[in-house]
């Protein structure tokens, strides 16, 4: 293996020439073989733009020479842009704080940067990891402040699924608001509802989801850089927080704002915790819609088939002709995980002691990929399968006529006790309840035949004026 020899604190190690990663990178790779999985591209774009924010801010501060600074601030452009990535080696479950992700950074920052200067890799007199990259910087206000970016990054590219997705379901509300079937609760037949209402019902939830995952993006914005390794900003300039803030929100194109109180910052990734939560809230909304598609699809011969998903592929080995709902289930699967990062994002941001909490990567980690997943689930489940729903429209007006709880409207005008009696009556005999109510002589026929119209069920409606009983015969003397 071609080599360099570079030295660190605890000694000296060979590291392989052509690799834009240092000595320090090297023994991450060699402490932390754990899981395989890397970085995300949203952390490793994150951690480019905070480095060029410093290097410009720390320019205009003449604390690192304008020179080096520009040089960093190119190589950070190439990590910005993911030219890089393949240089971001260290496994995401490493040393606490994430020191290791962010030396990682500041390694391939640095030779980049001496490239740039006309230098070979590895010849940190140019530029260096720690005293140029790195200056007035440590991995306890950086790392945090990258994790919150990405994230903040990330969950807007999620937003635009959840438009996608709150849109699909608007379309297909109004293009199946004529259709009445009946509703269910308990999973026993109830009142007629529109099949349009339901999926109306749908868009409404993803939009209360969106409005979630942007709170918790404002929640992201308050960032902790310039706290330096406590809080207290040792080693910055006075005027660094808010210029590398500004300077970031630039790079970023986000509007993002320096903290009033550095400590809680550090100490705090409440930020992190509602990032997760707004994912976990949206994951459960989204296995309770996936599931009552998978029920309104269920048949086609002896389930519900009030609706067909569109056929992406076959269904069964053996079972000729079977078509599954495949993007429903592909969609709760992708949301229990979800559900689990954040249980896991919980437990990290509780294990913080006094200045720090060393249990950043776990965060990064679990709200980055939930968000991911989440993000390419929806527009997927949106695309391939909301889209493409077709109603059945006579098996929904079949339910609407049969069910038994349709007698609920005749309450105003017959009591509770009498509309139960026919609703009773209904289930024993398997007759509807039009019929054994007009053969009752309860109501007039034309009066009945209105309050027993489902439509008219789907949406508030006054009373209509019952028509007079005819008196009893008067009995014979």
């Amino acid at each position: 293996m071609n080599a360099r020899i570079e030295k660190d604190s605890l000694g000296e190690k060979a590291v392989p020439a052509n690799v834009y990663y240092g000595i320090q990178t090297a023994r991450a790779m060699e402490n932390f073989p754990i899981s395989g999985l890397r970085a995300h591209p949203k952390l490793i774009q994150a951690m480019g733009m905070i480095k060029k924010a410093a290097a410009t801010a720390n320019r205009e501060l003449g604390l690192v020479d304008d020179k080096r600074a520009r040089a960093i601030a190119r190589a950070a452009d190439e990590v910005i842009s993911g030219a890089l990535n393949d240089q971001f080696v260290v496994d995401v479950y490493q040393a606490g704080a994430g020191v290791s992700f962010h030396m990682n950074a500041n390694e391939v920052i640095a030779n980049r940067a001496i490239e740039l200067l006309g230098g070979h890799r590895g010849q940190y007199e140019l530029c260096h990891p720690n005293d140029h990259v790195n200056f007035g910087q440590s991995t306890n206000d950086v790392f945090p402040t990258a994790m919150r970016l990405a994230s903040l990054l990330l969950l807007g590219e999620l937003r635009q699924s959840l438009h996608g997705l709150r849109g699909s379901f608007a379309a297909k509300a109004g293009e199946f608001d004529a259709i009445v079937k009946s509703g269910r609760t308990h999973m026993q037949d109830a009142v007629p509802v529109r099949l349009g209402q339901e999926f109306a019902g749908y868009a409404t939830c993803i939009e209360r989801c969106d409005r979630l995952v942007e709170q918790a993006r404002d929640f992201l914005r308050e960032l902790g850089l310039g706290g330096s390794a406590v809080g207290t900003g040792v080693n910055t300039h006075p005027k660094y927080q808010k210029l590398v803030v500004k300077h970031l929100s630039r790079i970023a194109a986000e509007t993002l704002e320096p903290t009033a109180d550095l400590r809680y910052a550090m100490q705090s990734n409440l930020a992190m915790a509602v990032a997760a939560a707004a994912l976990r809230n949206l994951a459960l909304e989204l296995i309770r819609i996936t599931n009552d598609l998978r029920l309104l699809s269920s048949g086609p011969n002896t389930g519900f088939a009030e609706i067909f998903l569109p056929p992406l592929q076959p269904g069964s080995s053996i079972m000729p002709g079977k078509v599954n709902p495949v993007m429903p289930e592909m969609t709760a699967m992708v949301a229990f995980q979800a559900v689990g990062a954040d249980l896991a994002t919980a437990l990290a941001v509780q294990a913080g002691q006094l200045e720090l909490n060393v249990m950043m990567p776990a965060m990064a980690w679990n709200v980055l990929h939930a968000a991911e997943i989440l993000k390419n689930a929806v527009r997927a489940f949106g695309e391939k399968c909301v889209d493409g729903i077709r109603a059945n429209p006579e098996r929904c007006r079949y339910y609407a006529y049969a069910t038994v709880s349709t007698a609920a409207a005749l309450n105003p005008y017959i009591g509770y006790a009498a509309a139960a009696e026919i609703a009773k009556e209904s289930v024993k005999t398997g007759r509807p309840v039009p019929e054994i109510a007009l053969e009752k002589k309860l109501l007039d026929p034309k009066l009945l035949e209105k309050i027993l119209d489902p439509w008219r069920m789907t949406e508030p409606e006054p009373p209509l004026a019952p028509a007079q009983k005819k008196p009893a015969p008067a009995p014979r003397r």
